[in-house]
């Protein structure tokens, strides 16, 4: 029986998976080891795979609201000229069918206003120092010494999560993949309807809408050694990266000055073999399986991860069982996550055809668009 759940980690997974679980009666303590629980980032784009999961939690309308969401992709060439693709879904179409994008802000403001309208506890600034468990609940002693028993623990607590090491002490560390991935917030054009990928130059580039004022930008670059980029160069950087194009990115690097919202993030990937659980604590999220943004996917599998543990916890009182079920319907997905993001950045280093990159994200894509 699962009626008292603590959430380490106060990111998407951890906030989907305190919301799935409030909303099927169960008390749920929240975590994050932040005081200020902040949220750093720029804009991300969010697929329908993604959408339909935000829908099943309830917040669909406000990320149309305060977000973007588009009915497809519209594919270009480097120099700005379109490129055939196919045609945006229908009017009305459900969730599945779109795409969007969101500043990475206002949706943990969506979600952690949210959370405390829920009612789930929570507590920052504080994070699990030790914990014991036993057939029937986990102790746990957390930093500030408050002391309190639980049925069970989700450590959410991202790609470079302290619960994963405490319970598998020899998972994998995360992997650098050789790119890193530049975001820049910028005004959106009326145009820019839709997102926008273009093909054919030095380097992977695409814009997406992220508000009805704003789109952000991102451009994917081979980085080999993971050299540390000093933010006073960035401006001059991003602008020698994006000369060869052009389109609407002309007028993103003429715009770039000292006043531009520029991200920067070396990407690295990880997936925990199965199970993401000892005993009754289990990891969700980037603390099991870190995703690099090349099926923009991250934030659909956290949700789904959060969705997918409250429903099969609901399902039964047998806790091993109801884990069990849970790794049944997440492992291979998030793999297929994963494994594929990661080979498409090494297919855009090697500069691998255009339409063999299309077809593999086609396959897996169709895979995610059924049910979880």
């Amino acid at each position: 029986m699962v009626d008292k759940v603590l959430v380490v980690g106060g990111g998407i997974g951890g906030m989907s998976a305190a919301l799935a679980m409030s909303q099927r009666g169960v008390s749920v303590t929240l975590i994050d080891n932040d005081p200020n629980w902040r949220v750093y980032g720029a804009g991300i784009t969010i697929t329908g795979m993604s959408l339909r999961a935000f829908d099943e939690l309830g917040v669909l309308d406000e990320i149309r609201r305060r977000g973007f969401v588009h009915t497809g992709m519209r594919p270009m060439r480097f120099d700005g000229e379109r490129i055939p693709g196919p045609p945006p879904a229908p009017e009305g179409a459900p969730p599945i069918m779109c795409g969007g994008g969101i500043m990475r802000p206002v949706l943990h403001d969506i979600l952690s206003t949210r959370v405390r309208a829920a009612g789930i506890e929570v507590r920052l600034g504080v994070t699990v120092d030790t914990f014991e468990q036993d057939d029937d609940g986990v102790d746990v002693v957390f930093t500030d010494g408050v002391e309190e028993r639980y049925d069970l623990v989700v450590g959410a607590d991202g790609i470079f999560s302290k619960m994963r090491g405490m319970i598998f002490p020899d998972a994998p560390t995360p992997q650098f993949t050789d790119q890193g991935c530049w975001r820049i917030v910028a005004d959106r054009p009326p145009e820019v309807e839709r997102a926008e990928i273009y093909f054919g130059g030095p380097l992977k580039v695409g814009m997406s809408p992220i508000s009805q004022d704003q789109m952000y930008v991102f451009l994917l670059e081979h980085v080999p050694g993971n050299p540390w980029f000093a933010p006073e160069t960035h401006v001059q950087h991003l602008r020698d990266l994006l000369a060869p194009f052009g389109g609407n990115l002309t007028a993103v690097r003429e715009n770039l000055g000292e006043h531009s919202q520029i991200v920067y993030r070396p990407l690295e990937w990880l997936l925990v073999p199965d199970p993401w659980y000892k005993g009754r604590v289990v990891l969700i999220g980037d603390a099991a399986h870190a995703t690099t943004p090349h099926m923009a996917s991250g934030a659909g599998v956290a949700v789904e991860d959060g969705l997918v543990l409250a429903q099969e916890l609901d399902r039964t009182d047998d806790v091993a069982m109801a884990l069990r079920a849970f790794m049944d319907r997440r492992f291979e997905r998030a793999k297929l996550v994963v494994e594929t993001s990661v080979q498409q950045g090494r297919n855009e280093i090697a500069g691998t055809e255009r339409q063999q990159q299309t077809n593999i994200l086609a396959v897996a894509t169709k895979t995610l668009a059924a049910a979880f």
